[in-house]
């Protein structure tokens, strides 16, 4: 999965240069972010200051403010149009190398039950999870290396927690204490996910199989069996939806009451008036944006749980590709 793009000379200008590539547009889409997050606080400030004080600000003022925010986010959706177009292509590479890579040695994994599906869908899903899972990994990565010192020094201005007193660098405490919360919670709920997902693979696998076989052969796909294969599916299916019922109520109940968590760590400053309307904007903006980058696994979950399924089919291909050539002759269930 990742020998055959990275250390391969053929592939060596995609997956180191375009690797640096989408590294840099990231860390710049993050720095813009950065500059939205800043502007928010000087607008709702000057929002403040209107309606405190009408006749205070200007027309040109206000007008001023909206243009800095439209040549940011002008400049934020190129990046981002960009970035994307490249990263789809940079994933297919990564594709093409596993498809030419497994092709090679298609004579040892013919014999391996699925095998076609691993080589034309696995890889197909493995590129498209990397896709969106990747890049998103890398970006909250490079938000928290933006927004945490932005969150320690907002920090500052908060008096007290609730329950807590003072605490130093406590908005930072609590994005981190609650993401981490979030993240047992949801690997615990969700342990038999990863399983599931990877028998459920294997039954649609069998039942694909001999389904096709069927399309030459007459005496294959008759009802009984196929009906059987398919009460596999049927079965599995059912336990995946039963597993994903609780998984669901908690990975859902858990992100609306992040909702409030920053303004329930803000009630004592501000009950107290000590900030400003915008610095309230930039201190729940950056939490937000510090507790989604540790959040990347409960927001990924599910996501995570197919790559997993996914690198464990393909893992168990690589395998028969390591034996000697005398075992290429044994059929393999994997």
């Amino acid at each position: 999965m990742f020998r055959s793009f990275f250390f391969s000379r053929r592939w060596l200008p995609w997956s180191l240069l375009g690797t640096a590539l989408i590294l840099f547009a990231t860390w710049y889409r993050v720095q813009l972010d950065v500059q939205i997050n800043e502007w928010f606080g000087t607008f709702y400030d000057l929002i403040q200051k209107a309606l405190g004080k009408p006749g205070t600000i200007t027309m040109a003022e206000y007008w001023g403010q909206i243009s800095t925010f439209f040549r940011i986010a002008m400049l934020y959706v190129t990046i981002a149009v960009v970035l994307d177009f490249f990263v789809k292509h940079y994933i297919f590479r990564w594709r093409t190398a596993m498809n030419d890579y497994y092709m090679q040695h298609w004579h040892k994994l013919r014999h391996i039950e699925g095998a076609a599906q691993r080589v034309q869908e696995d890889t197909m899903r493995f590129a498209s999870i990397m896709e969106g899972l990747g890049v998103d990994f890398m970006r909250s990565l490079m938000v928290l290396a933006a927004f945490l010192p932005i969150l320690a020094t907002l920090s500052a201005k908060v008096t007290e927690l609730p329950f807590f007193g003072v605490v130093p660098y406590s908005l930072v405490w609590v994005a981190i204490g609650f993401a981490l919360a979030g993240t047992v919670l949801l690997a615990i709920v969700g342990i038999k996910l990863p399983g599931l997902q990877f028998q459920n693979q294997r039954v649609e696998a069998a039942y694909r199989k001999e389904l096709v076989y069927g399309e030459d052969d007459a005496s294959r796909a008759s009802q009984p069996v196929a009906g059987t294969l398919f009460g596999e599916v049927r079965r599995n299916y059912f336990r995946l939806f039963f597993h994903y019922l609780y998984f669901d109520v908690a990975k859902w109940s858990y992100l609306q009451f992040g909702v409030l968590v920053p303004y329930i760590a803000l009630a004592p400053t501000l009950v107290g008036g000590v900030v400003t309307l915008g610095v309230m904007q930039q201190i729940v903006r950056a939490f937000g944006r510090v507790e989604s980058a540790f959040q990347f696994l409960v927001l990924s979950w599910s996501t995570v749980i197919e790559l997993i399924s996914v690198y464990k089919r393909l893992r168990a291909f690589e395998q028969q590709i390591e034996r000697p050539d005398t075992a290429a002759a044994l059929p393999e269930r994997a």
